[in-house]
């Protein structure tokens, strides 16, 4: 390949040092270093360079094993997002205009990411399971002046300001504008000028404890770029089917939907399902030969529910992320299979972190070690080095030994962005131990913020909501234990005087639930129970948190507890 800038060489540089010390941990931790670079876009300087006369496949998408799907090549990804490119642009889309989009996983969906980086439009990301106040709170606070949203999803936005310009995907409607001319575009796409590898392109929400979400920013350079690290800790390679099974709207998706995978010069595999069948991804498996799979633990423990020998895969590499995996689902993966799924730690902040990287010993119970380009310390809350503390990434003397994976900041909170840098670190709020030969183990979050399935909640959140149904004075809301989504979240809720606690009105905190907050958000069950409290007043999680944790096997109810399978009529 010829014709790359200086910049996008010094990046195929440091992605050919990974590919090439792939299963030599020690060798690419020692040699990799950063890029340093200027002006960097790399939709522009890598992607379309790259994909001149590649006709191997960059985007396989399965709606059906019937069809076999559509298969879409690095040079038609290449033309396609240039007439998306132009497409936008005649319709007001200019360098730093702020893009919602929300999609599932449709080719456009790529396009846009595509045509949104040739520009130098700054993207944000939303799932479909949004309600429509999220829409509207996130259009706001981020500020953006166009949507980009499927067909199926237009009446979400429809308390929007006008001022928001709106496109549509897969049918447009009155007031929106039909996302299907764009490829009447002209396919030759000329940039206004240079982009930064600094400039903003990616701002990703994220719930931490305060009532407005703030937004992660990254750059040209922090997630393409970034993700080096992640197509390392994948094991990813030129040719690979590579399988990320995560929605859209997450940073996750971008991690290895994206751009870990093309950094790669892999294929992105995608099949969309209406419900998740063990038996059927197994098989999908199969039939499309995938050879590189990343799954959140939920996903695997579904998978080993199926004789999973019985399935003559062709995979490589297996990793999982979001949350600890069990070290029993890896040994029945292993006896099975006779391939080791891989742990791998990073947050929407970050690009991988801390991973098992391919070829090296996976330790029972740990997340694996600093991944190259990461330098990883432990820390207590007066920021000294310990052995078991808050894992808090060094950040140098100078912007050179920064970590390029690291976002610039929460884009909306700089309060937020100077409690995470400080004294030399970045603070990831989450606790490891650190074992004596360098590997990590996870602990917990250092906040009360939790996982359930693969999806980070805040409590303060969902306390917010619920406390807006009349009948709800005070509400707790921490993670309880669940078999399939290791946690899902409880309310603890104290009853406003004049209303009766029981199962009536259970059911219908649990109906306002479901209308007030998008799925997987839902609160799943419900106890009447006074609330612990600090001296000072505040609630006192922590023990609320321990005694659902406490809860083991088959967990019986408490007293004046109910769960939302309880009442079938809410399904």
């Amino acid at each position: 390949m010829t014709g790359f800038t200086p910049s996008a060489q010094a990046f195929i540089d440091a992605r050919e040092l990974l590919l090439r010390h792939r299963t030599d941990y020690a060798r690419a931790y020692e040699a990799f270093t950063w890029p340093q670079l200027d002006t960097f876009n790399w939709a522009l300087d890598y992607f379309d360079v790259m994909a001149r006369g590649n006709d191997n496949p960059a985007l396989w998408i399965v709606d059906d094993l019937v069809s076999g799907g559509t298969r879409y090549s690095f040079a038609q990804m290449s033309e396609r997002s240039s007439r998306m490119a132009n497409f936008l642009r005649e319709n007001g889309v200019g360098r730093g205009d702020r893009l919602l989009l929300m999609l599932p996983n449709r080719v456009e969906l790529w396009d846009v990411m595509l045509a949104a980086m040739k520009l130098g439009a700054v993207v944000l990301p939303a799932t479909t399971q949004l309600a429509p106040d999220d829409v509207r709170e996130r259009v706001e606070a981020g500020g953006a002046r166009f949507v980009v949203v499927d067909a199926a999803e237009l009446a979400k936005f429809d308390a929007l300001d006008a001022s928001v310009k709106r496109i549509a995907v897969g049918g447009a409607r009155d007031g929106w504008i039909d996302l299907s001319r764009a490829y009447d575009a002209s396919a030759a796409f000329e940039p206004d000028g240079p982009t930064r590898a600094s400039d903003p392109m990616l701002l990703y929400f994220t719930s931490g404890t305060t009532s407005k979400p703030k937004l992660v920013e990254h750059t040209h350079q922090s997630y393409p770029v970034g993700h080096l690290s992640t197509m390392y800790w994948i094991g990813l390679m030129p040719g690979d089917v590579h399988w990320n099974i995560s929605s859209p709207g997450w940073a996750k998706h971008a991690w290895s939907c994206f751009f870990a995978p093309w950094n790669a010069q892999a294929c992105v595999f995608v099949y969309n399902y209406a419900r998740f069948v063990p038996k059927d991804v197994l098989g999908v498996l199969v039939q499309c030969g995938v050879t590189t799979l990343c799954a959140p633990p939920t996903v695997w423990r579904m998978l080993v529910q199926e004789p999973l020998a019985s399935y003559a895969v062709k995979l490589r590499e297996i990793v999982g992320a979001g949350e600890p995996l069990n070290p029993e689902i890896i040994e029945r993966v292993r006896h099975a299979w006779d391939i080791t799924i891989r742990d791998g730690y990073g947050q929407t902040e970050t690009t991988c972190q801390i991973g098992n990287s391919p070829g090296q010993p996976v330790v029972a119970g740990a997340m694996g070690r600093p991944l190259p380009g990461y330098r990883v310390e432990l820390v207590d809350p007066d920021d000294q080095l310990v052995s078991e503390g808050e894992i808090a990434l060094t950040l140098g003397q100078d912007s050179s030994q920064r970590p390029l994976g690291l976002m610039t900041g929460y884009a909306n909170n700089a309060k937020a962005t100077e409690q995470a840098v400080r004294n030399g670190y970045y603070h990831t709020s989450d606790v490891a131990m650190r074992r004596d030969d360098g590997y990590y183990v996870y602990v917990g979050r250092a906040d009360d913020v939790f996982k359930s399935s693969d999806y980070r909640l805040s409590p303060f959140e969902l306390e917010s909501v619920l406390i807006e149904h009349e009948a709800i004075a005070e509400a707790a809301v921490v993670p309880s234990p669940d078999p399939l989504r290791l946690s899902v979240p409880k309310a603890f809720v104290i009853v406003r005087q004049g209303y009766e606690a029981g199962p009536d009105l259970a059911r219908e905190v649990f109906r306002f639930s479901r209308e007030k907050l998008a799925p997987y958000k839902r609160i799943r069950r419900l106890q009447f129970s006074d609330l612990p409290k600090t001296i000072s007043g505040k609630i006192r999680r922590v023990e609320l948190r321990r005694r659902e944790m406490e809860r083991t096997g088959e967990p019986a109810r408490q007293p004046d507890e109910y769960w939302e399978e309880d009442f079938p009529e809410l399904r």
